[in-house]
Formats: structure tokens, C-alpha cells, sequence
């Protein structure tokens, strides 16, 4: 059976509080009670709860990260991030996804009322705005990555989604490509928004296809334009899963790539190597936007104040064969 602070207290002949004062370094103790119930806490192999010690010293050495599932294709070079920042910095990590809806939100927001962590990192899951900011508003430190609809109470860390977009398109201009398309992702994320934007400012098109950042999104966009017998030479798909989608499509159409049609991905996760043909795509820097964001959390919690604007990272453009 676990050790605990009344084993540790009935041994010494102290009180529960004592040990607690003793454990939490607290001045009140009396320096040979303080040798004995040290002595106790060894001789028994007592581990006080990190918690407990936290919450009794005003801080739980923890960091909370909230995302919607760990199935997004670069979530895990996100999380790598965060988690190397924070280890570094000798902080905890606890880890909430919302792939249970609003039971999953009722469950983490427990976790806050019970002060388990001291700040919060989020790749904000849909229908949580009004909860976050209201932590936020009552002194929660919140950092948000890839901040979607531009919130801007918050600290955020982006990356250049419209500069992302425009290099798509000045490659597939320079190839001599006329006729793009366009696969997006869900119209309501601010990226969606600004990568579009971006790419349609170099390579104007009407050619857009609604998508939903999946493979068959991908794959029904490419399906439904050729039925329609619709011409295209170029494909900009805003993500890497959804441009897999794109390639395996043309493949079945008989259409070469890039000879026919090239395509760019967005997003550079480590499948985009290994496609067929190996796919040009914008690189996000996403373990870095994890240790930017861990940084700037670890940096509130320290005292400093919120930076007034988001820290913005670089996208860049990776040359591949689907699209040389």
C-alpha cells in the first residue's frame, strides 16, 4: 500500500500539517522536528504528491495542453515541441484532447477548477472559444497555436499562411501552370482563409473546390472536376493528406504527375516524402510553433508580460518531383 502523509505523521509524532510544512518548506517547524520527520519521510519511502505540493507552494510546476485529437496528421511535431520546452524548463505536462465533444471539455475544465496546471497551450478545438476566454479573462495564462480566427486577447504563435499560399502558386506560375485548382480545408479556419488568399494573389482561379482536410476530399475533388470534363494543370491542395487524395485520384485517371497535372501540398509531414511521386508541398514549422508557444507560456508564468502581437513563424516552399 502507498505511503501517506498521516503514515508519515503518526511515525514522527507530528501532526498531518507539520509534515506538510515540512515537505512544502515552510519556515514554521522547529529544526529537530523538521530533521525527524524528514528522517520518517526516508525511512517510510514517502513521495508527496506533486500536486499537493504544488498547490500549497502556489504553483503545480505544470503545464496543461488542450488539442481536438491527436489524429491530426502534424500534431504529434507540435506536441514534441511543447514537450521538450516544458521538460527542459523541469514543468510537467497534462494532456486534454476533445475527442469526446463536450464530455471531454467538462472533464478538462474539472483539471482547471482543481488548479492541476499553472498555463495552458492550445490548438484550439472547435466550440471552445467562449470556455478558453473565459479562463483567459480570469487570469488562466493561455498561449494559442495557429490561432484560426485571429483572438487577439490572446498570445498566439502563427505561421505565414498567406506567404505560404503565394509561394504555392509563384512555383506553379514559374512551371508555366495556367489552370489551378484549389482544394481547401474547412472554410471557418482562419488558415484556410489566408492560404487561399495568398495563392489567389499571385495565380488568380475560380477553381476552387471546398474540402475538409482529408484524403477522400482530396480524391472526390480531382474525381468530380474530370467528370465534369473540367481542365486543369495544376492542383494546390492545403493540406498534405488531402493532396495524397489529389495524386491518388490523377493515378487512377490515367493523368501523369507532374507531367499533367503537378501538384503542392501544404503542412511538409513526414509522409509527403513518401507519396508517389514525392510531393512538393509549403513546410510548417510545427515543432517549433510547440516550443515558441511552450516559451511564451513558461515566460508568463515567469512574470513577463503578454507580447502585444502574435509571433509569427516561416513557411517554406519544399521542391519535390510532383511538382518540379
Amino acid at each position: 500500500m502507498r505511503v501517506t502523509i498521516a503514515d508519515v505523521a503518526r511515525e514522527a509524532g507530528v501532526s498531518k500539517t507539520t509534515v506538510s510544512r515540512v515537505i512544502n518548506l515552510k519556515g514554521e517547524v522547529d529544526g529537530s522536528t523538521a530533521a525527524r520527520v524528514r528522517e520518517v519521510i526516508a525511512q517510510l519511502g514517502y513521495v508527496p504528491s506533486s500536486g499537493a505540493v504544488g498547490l500549497a507552494r502556489g504553483s503545480s510546476r505544470t503545464v496543461g495542453m488542450l488539442v481536438p485529437s491527436l489524429t491530426w496528421p502534424w500534431m504529434g511535431e507540435v506536441l514534441q515541441g511543447v514537450v521538450d520546452t516544458v521538460e527542459a524548463a523541469d514543468y510537467g505536462l497534462l494532456l486534454f484532447t476533445c475527442n469526446r465533444g463536450a464530455e471531454s471539455v467538462e472533464r478538462f475544465t474539472s483539471q482547471v477548477t482543481a488548479r492541476a496546471f499553472d498555463g495552458l497551450v492550445v490548438v484550439e478545438p472547435e466550440n471552445t472559444l467562449d470556455r478558453l476566454t473565459a479562463l483567459h479573462r480570469s487570469g488562466l495564462p493561455i498561449v494559442l497555436i495557429d490561432d484560426r480566427g485571429r483572438h487577439p486577447e490572446f498570445t498566439s504563435v502563427v505561421t505565414t499562411n498567406h506567404e505560404g499560399g503565394a509561394s504555392a502558386a509563384r512555383h506553379l506560375r514559374a512551371a508555366g501552370r495556367t489552370r489551378p485548382v484549389v482544394v481547401t480545408g474547412p472554410g471557418h479556419f482562419g488558415c484556410v482563409r489566408e492560404r487561399l488568399e495568398g495563392f489567389r494573389s499571385v495565380l488568380p482561379t475560380d477553381l476552387v473546390v471546398s474540402g475538409d482536410f482529408t484524403e477522400g476530399a482530396g480524391r472526390l475533388a480531382v474525381e468530380r472536376l474530370l467528370s465534369q470534363g473540367v481542365e486543369f494543370d495544376a492542383v494546390f491542395a492545403q493540406n498534405d493528406i488531402t493532396a495524397a487524395g489529389v495524386l491518388r485520384a490523377l493515378r487512377a485517371a490515367g493523368r501523369r504527375v507532374p507531367e499533367d497535372i503537378a501538384v503542392v501540398g501544404f503542412d511538409d509531414i513526414p509522409m509527403a516524402e513518401h507519396t508517389e511521386p514525392p510531393l512538393t508541398t509549403v513546410h510548417q514549422p510545427t515543432r517549433q510553433m510547440g516550443e515558441a508557444a511552450a516559451r511564451l507560456l513558461l515566460d508568463r508564468l515567469g512574470g513577463a508580460a503578454p507580447p502585444g502581437q502574435p509571433l509569427v513563424l516561416p513557411t517554406e516552399l519544399v521542391v519535390r518531383r510532383s511538382a518540379p
